[in-house]
């Protein structure tokens, strides 16, 4: 067996990412899979040369809300894209799904449920449907690997402050409960199935009052594989010395 790395970064406008060079560290870095997330931007609107690196295979999703959402797949592993329009029935660019092997990957961006009571309700309709859909592709077989930003910490552990954040969309019972069922039906969370109940690891900070300098975060972005590929996890990591966004990236390497 050989190893793939995977990396997952919701870049917050890849043009804006492209203006502080964030991106070229992609070169050095032997990645297999690059999942971007928030691009912000149509496929002609992604500046060239972001890294040098020239991947043989791209997706991009673009959303139908210009300047919104969208993502975007770069890999050098021959496979086949795949179509989630009726997960994201609003088209709002938010899944890239690409199949190589026996295994289905998938880049995702999930909804955020904070702008107002409606884009919740579409948020956990989204979780749902997305949740189907992977249940579907394991009973014809396929492991599965999902990275992004889910917009949800999962447990008290997985955010700064999670007592004052107990009403807030991205740490709703309802939204864990949500993360709860996915583990049970046989996905595992990779970071905390290598380092278990570390503390103090976040994904994302607010840009506002200091709170990356301080490590008052979030985390809300990870890399979940299906339960059969549990023993050829060989690294979970996020990266948070990677700087250009509000969130840092996060690292999957698996023995394929």
């Amino acid at each position: 067996m050989s190893t793939l790395t995977f990396i997952s970064w919701n870049v917050n406008g890849i043009r804006a990412v492209d203006k502080k060079d964030a991106l070229k560290w992609i070169d050095e870095a032997n990645v297999d899979f690059l999942g971007l997330q928030e691009i912000k931007a149509e496929a002609d609107q992604i500046p060239e040369g972001i890294f040098e690196r020239n991947y043989k295979f791209q997706s991009i999703n673009a959303s139908s809300n210009k300047g919104q959402s969208g993502v975007a797949l770069y890999t050098d592993i021959k496979g086949e894209a795949s179509c989630c329009s009726h997960v994201d029935i609003l088209d709002e660019g938010r899944i890239n799904e690409y199949h190589f092997g026996d295994i289905a990957y998938f880049n995702v961006y999930f909804p955020n449920g904070q702008r107002n009571d409606e884009r919740l309700v579409y948020k956990m309709e989204f979780y749902e449907r997305f949740l189907e859909h992977i249940l579907d592709l394991r009973k014809q077989g396929k492991s599965i690997i999902v990275c992004g930003d889910v917009n949800t910490a999962h447990h008290p552990i997985d955010l700064a402050r999670p007592k004052a954040n107990e009403k807030t969309s991205g740490f709703l019972p309802m939204e864990r409960e949500w993360q709860d069922k996915l583990l049970a039906l046989g996905f595992i969370d990779t970071f905390r199935h290598v380092h278990g109940n570390i503390e103090e690891r976040y994904s994302w900070w607010s840009y506002r009052a200091g709170a990356r300098g301080n490590n008052v975060g979030w985390r809300i972005d990870y890399f979940y594989v299906s339960d059969d590929l549990k023993d050829r996890i060989v690294e979970a990591d996020i990266l948070d010395h990677v700087m250009g966004s509000d969130h840092c990236p996060v690292k999957l390497v698996l023995k394929v």
